[in-house]
């Protein structure tokens, strides 16, 4: 993996056997906050929201949860589905906390060094559950409320993006719940509806993606 700087100033890894990088390169930090966190996050009313991350990446969408939660006092519960973790090393060299809160650096180390298939409290206010699994063979034992959808492109990795799939987590989100992605693409769209979601196409991040999409179920 190569670490790479994009517009906004944070930083991403690219996958040279993939050619994909984590994050957009018009900026990993803006379109991290703006689909997941805003558009996600926000939205949902419950002050104890149980979230369902397919694809832990850099650990950055879980550290502006962290964040997120310890502002507004909600509690949540984090869990996170990654077949492929990078090293607590790697994740080091990101520099999130540097960039966003140097006073939550211990806590965003700790995303990457905690143990597998346990809760951990992190915060009084965020509690971490990691799976090191497939996503597509994965037996969901909960339900959730709020989901956020950031595996690779459908182009580089379909199998993540199958009907079946978004069928599956349809049938594990609460009612209300909803479901955030950076994708657009009408194939996805047209997915998520036939599974049963009502799909909304939202504004991009600034600079970023001219479109997102959010899935509710109603």
């Amino acid at each position: 993996m190569e670490l790479e700087q994009t517009a906004d100033g944070s930083n991403t890894l690219f996958v040279p056997e993939l050619n994909e990088h984590y994050h957009s390169v018009k900026g990993a930090l803006t379109e991290s906050e703006h689909i997941f966190i805003r558009m996600g996050l926000e939205h949902h009313p419950s002050p104890s929201p149980h979230i369902l991350e397919i694809g832990f990446g850099t650990g950055l969408n879980a550290f502006l949860t962290l964040l997120a939660a310890e502002k507004s006092g909600r509690t949540v519960h984090y869990t996170t589905l990654e077949r492929y973790p990078i090293t607590p090393e790697l994740a080091n060299c990101l520099a999130y906390p540097e960039q966003i809160s140097p006073e939550h650096a211990t806590a965003f180390r700790t995303l990457h060094t905690a143990p597998w298939e346990k809760d951990v409290p992190l915060t009084p206010f965020f509690t971490l559950h990691k799976v090191q699994t497939d996503f597509t063979t994965y037996t969901f034992p909960d339900l959730y409320d709020i989901i956020y959808f950031d595996a690779f492109a459908p182009e580089k990795q379909p199998e993540m993006w199958s009907p079946e799939l978004f069928t599956r987590l349809f049938t594990h989100l609460n009612p209300g719940g909803i479901l955030t992605t950076y994708c657009a693409k009408g194939i996805v769209r047209r997915t998520l509806q036939a599974a049963g979601f009502t799909v909304e196409r939202l504004p991009g991040p600034p600079e970023g993606k001219r479109e997102i999409l959010r899935a509710s179920k109603i």
